[in-house]
């Protein structure tokens, strides 16, 4: 039972001093992160409320045959029940809600779900209604100090710093038209036919394609990619069979094998790119020298290694922390929580430094597995703002500018515009929960002992392409905009729930 005191609340744009609400609330355990409530308001607040809304509505109440004001109450509450009815129960449940939230009953991680139509309220009778509500799961905090974690160590050769001249030189190459058969790393114009069970499911025209090992579509990967296509020539039409992702933006999609037919429209082809100093003048006044080049790539390089590094770093901790948490966490909160995993994604890879193609793969790559990967997500961050709780962690001011700042340099774009559009997507909230986690992270690395292992940077051979393989379908998930919408506002006191990803 909820403790009275006094509080003030507007009622018709007056405020008065009243009593908070003596409901009762019986909870309900419905899984690791859901409880069903049923709350019961006394008769004696429900009249308190009705009372009030009369005594605000009896001087300004128009009654034919009488001043305002002049009319008797009977009168009032015979003309305006439905009125006054329709408005004490709506600001009932408010103030209900509010008080929960206040109260901090439930760590709210989403807005209660109930039928207002189905809520009926009488002035001389109590009133009773039902919600269902996500809540954050209830558990032992892990052990996270003194974890064993890998050390990652490597120092780039040459031979490896030519091997990924190609790619980079390629970015500042022109293309030009190619009359022989497909060659790797030419890009070839393609369109696309996927059928599944003999049903063609989407006809993908004038798609261009840079040939490397895979193509990877947003919903499935095309392995063996250029085997497909080198030697062939325009016209040419290949095909293959590839598994189309759970997490597929088209439901009749998700788990089947999809047949697709791919033909050659058209074949461009780089300039050379061998790195030499002629090729040098493409960059313009970047580079003077063949030497500027290499370290450029170097750079590059170790930009990549640091961030592989952190995500295996991050994902052995992961595992060690979320050992025992099996909680079962509710499909359509998995759902939301997809879009917004992958806009926490991009803002990482991009604070990284990481080129336009290479976050475009990462995209792709998380979104083929999108439920698993938010599930591990979610748990993951359950444990870190614990953790951050526990410890007293806290994002703080000059956390943002360093953030933003970093995102605006990879995007060469200034500080300004990109804090204007994260306030405009409202991804504002997600930087704060990248920010704790970081610094949880970074805490915990600090109490763990490391054993050193040699690292290989992983092969990038793979074609990112902005587009479903098997067609777009009602569980799109878009990530260039955001459709951010704050998770709990009656409530009060919920946290918003936005999972970092870099694994």
């Amino acid at each position: 039972m909820a403790e009275q005191e006094n509080a003030t609340v507007e009622i018709d744009g007056t405020t008065e001093k009243k009593d908070t609400l003596n409901y009762a609330v019986e909870v309900e355990v419905v899984g690791d992160c859901q409880r069903h409530v049923t709350v019961t308001i006394p008769v004696e607040d429900v009249q308190r409320y009705f009372r009030a809304r009369y005594e605000n509505l009896a001087p300004v109440a128009e009654i034919p045959g009488f001043r305002p004001g002049k009319a008797p109450r009977k009168l009032i509450e015979s003309k305006f029940r439905k009125t006054v009815t329709e408005q004490v129960k709506g600001q009932l449940l408010l103030d209900t809600l509010t008080q929960i939230g206040d109260e901090q009953r439930f760590s709210a991680i989403g807005e209660p779900v109930f039928d207002f139509e189905s809520v009926s309220v009488e002035e001389g009778a109590p009133l009773q209604f039902e919600f269902d509500i996500e809540v954050r799961p209830d558990f032992e905090l892990p052990q996270w100090k003194g974890l064993e974690l890998p050390q990652y160590v490597h120092e780039f050769t040459s031979a490896e710093i030519d091997s990924h001249a190609g790619r980079f030189l390629r970015r500042n190459s022109n293309l030009l038209p190619a009359t022989d058969a497909v060659r790797a790393q030419d890009v070839v114009t393609l369109s696309i036919e996927t059928s599944i069970d003999g049903e063609v499911v989407a006809n993908l025209e004038e798609l261009a394609i840079p040939v490397q090992a895979s193509a990877s579509f947003r919903d499935a990967q095309i392995d063996g990619f250029a085997s497909l296509l080198v030697g062939k020539s325009i016209n040419d039409e290949v095909t293959t069979t590839v598994e189309i992702s759970g997490s597929a933006s088209n439901p009749i999609a998700r788990d089947k094998k999809a047949n697709v037919k791919i033909k050659i429209l058209d074949i461009k082809r780089y300039e050379d790119a061998e790195l030499n100093e002629t090729n040098v003048e493409k960059f313009g006044d970047r580079f003077s020298d063949v030497g500027e080049v290499r370290d450029a790539i170097k750079s590059e390089l170790e930009r990549r290694m640091a961030f592989e590094e952190d995500r295996l770093v991050r994902q052995a901790i992961t595992a060690s922390l979320t050992e025992a948490a099996n909680w079962q966490l509710p499909p359509d909160l998995l759902e939301r929580q997809s879009r917004r995993e992958l806009e926490r994604a991009v803002m990482e890879l991009r604070r990284n430094g990481m080129s336009d193609e290479f976050i475009n793969a990462y995209e792709n790559k998380l979104r083929q597995n999108s439920n698993e990967q938010t599930a591990t997500a979610l748990r993951e961050h359950f444990i870190l703002e614990r953790i951050a709780e526990s410890e007293g962690i806290e994002d703080q001011p000059e956390d943002y500018d360093q953030e933003i700042e970093l995102i605006a340099l990879s995007m060469n774009d200034s500080a300004r515009r990109v804090r204007s559009r994260l306030e405009k997507t409202g991804q504002l909230d997600a930087l704060r929960n990248q920010i704790v986690e970081r610094k949880v992270l970074t805490m915990i690395r600090e109490h763990a002992t490391f054993r050193q292992e040699q690292f290989t940077l992983p092969t990038d051979d793979v074609a990112p392409v902005r587009e479903y393989l098997a067609g777009r379908g009602d569980a799109e998930i878009p990530v260039a905009k955001s459709d951010f919408v704050e998770p709990v506002n009656a409530m009060g006191k919920g946290e918003h729930v936005a999972p970092r990803t870099g694994r």
